[in-house]
C-alpha cells in the first residue's frame, strides 16, 4: 500500500480517532474495501504492532486516525456491540457500495435512498466498527423531512 506525504491538517477540523487490535490488518482492510490512503508516519511498538497510523479517505479528503490501545482493549465486536458510527460522503455509493461487497464488508443497508435526500449504504468492518457512506442526491426541505419522519 503507498502511503501519502504528510501534511498538515486544517486549523479546525474533526478528526475520528478509532480503535482497533490490529491497526496493521485495519490499514489493508480499509484500503482494500473503502479506498482509503494511509497518510503521514506510522508509530510501531517495540513488539512491531502498529500504536498509531492514519488515512485519507480521499486525495484530499478527510483523515481518519487509528490506534490500538493495547491487550486490555475490546473491539465492537468482541463487546457485541456497536460503539460509534462513522457516516461518510462519497462521490458515487453504487460504485463505492460495489467495492466494498467485492472486499467482503458485512453489508448490514444494501444502498437505498433516504427521506433526507442521501443514497446511502451502511456496513460493519472485520472488528466491529460501523461505517454509512451515502452520495446527497437530493435536496429537501425541513418541512418535508419533518412529515417524512412522521410517517
Amino acid at each position: 500500500m503507498k502511503k501519502e506525504k504528510k501534511a498538515s491538517a486544517p486549523s479546525q477540523c474533526l478528526i475520528p480517532y478509532l480503535l482497533y487490535s490490529d491497526v496493521r490488518k485495519a490499514l489493508g482492510w480499509l484500503n482494500k474495501a473503502f479506498g482509503f490512503k494511509e497518510f503521514g508516519d506510522r508509530f510501531e511498538g517495540k513488539d512491531g504492532t502498529i500504536q498509531h497510523a492514519a488515512m485519507r479517505i480521499s486525495k484530499d479528503g478527510e483523515i481518519l486516525m487509528m490506534g490500538c490501545p493495547g491487550p486490555k482493549y475490546k473491539n465492537p465486536k468482541q463487546l457485541g456491540t456497536a460503539t460509534q458510527l462513522m457516516y461518510v460522503h462519497v462521490d458515487n455509493v453504487d460504485k463505492h457500495f460495489a467495492r466494498a461487497k467485492k472486499a467482503g464488508a458485512k453489508i448490514t443497508e444494501k444502498p437505498a435512498d433516504t427521506f433526507y435526500g442521501d443514497r446511502r449504504y451502511s456496513v460493519v468492518d472485520p472488528e466491529g466498527h460501523q461505517w454509512s457512506f451515502a452520495q446527497h442526491v437530493r435536496e429537501v426541505s425541513s418541512a418535508e423531512m419533518k412529515k417524512a419522519m412522521k410517517a
